[in-house]
């Protein structure tokens, strides 16, 4: 893979929490990179940090060290609205939104082009309506958000990520309150991002055996460090291994399934 496919970089990376009295670093010594074209996968024990990564990628929390790069451009020299335009965001957290339309929360991911009175072009309406269609949730566009189900509301939020129309979309938990078959959709729409638009997903789960299924890369993070690869070069680290098995659980290297012992 070229260089040139590059489109996020982590060099040194320390996060964390800085208060007035203290800091406390949650890890540290992060290098990675995200490619054009490719679904990752963020997966790892609860507590070792993800969201704090994750958010610290986009610049919702201050980093403790190191650099974060975008394009090769260092993120602190990004204004909001140029960030904006790089990276759509999606988060666990239930929006706090009342008495608007689905279509209105959608149109909302054009905010960064709209500018100061936000008024939607007929090309801002039309991205709006493809991003609903993309995500199959054509039928919901007057619905209100109050009304919706957590699984539909988590839909709405992916579709406003892909209205933003940016190269980079990090997703924390997009499949927590979807049931089973809606979370092979939902991850299978994201890949489909990947390949056809040349969008980079980076995404954290806790869906172990679906992002083995379906990512192209593996940040494994635990508490001893960053393990990246492809699905099968992390199993074959036993890195996996590792974070799995347990007494009466075990993983199968070649077939990347955790099994269950009766």
């Amino acid at each position: 893979m070229s260089e040139n496919r590059e489109i996020l970089r982590l060099e040194n990376l320390t996060i964390g929490y800085k208060n007035k009295n203290s800091v406390k670093e949650v890890a540290k010594g992060i290098n990675a990179r995200l490619l054009k074209g490719e679904l990752t996968c963020l997966i790892g024990p609860n507590g070792v940090g993800k969201s704090t990564l994750m958010r610290t990628i986009c610049a919702f929390q201050q980093r403790l060290g190191g650099n974060v790069f975008i394009e090769d451009k260092e993120l602190d020299f990004y204004s909001d609205s140029e960030l904006a335009k790089k990276i759509g965001v999606v988060l666990t957290q239930r929006p706090q939104i009342q008495n608007m339309s689905v279509q209105e929360l959608v149109a909302l991911g054009r905010s960064p082009y709209t500018g100061f009175w936000g008024t939607l072009t007929k090309s801002d309406k039309e991205i709006v309506d493809n991003s609903l269609s993309i995500i199959g949730i054509e039928c919901l566009k007057e619905r209100m958000i109050q009304t919706l189900s957590d699984g539909e509301r988590q839909k709405v939020m992916i579709a406003k990520a892909i209205a933003q129309q940016t190269p980079i979309i990090c997703l924390d938990e997009p499949t927590a309150f979807l049931d089973f078959p809606s979370k092979i959709e939902t991850m299978q729409m994201l890949q489909r991002l990947c390949k056809e638009q040349s969008k980079t997903v980076f995404l954290s789960s806790h869906d172990l055996e679906l992002a083995l299924q379906l990512s192209d890369k593996i940040w494994l993070m635990q508490h001893s460090g960053l393990t990246i690869g492809t699905p099968q070069e992390v199993a074959a680290s036993g890195a996996l291994s590792t974070f799995i098995e347990r007494e009466g659980i075990t993983f199968d290297k070649e077939l990347l399934r955790v099994k269950i012992c009766k």
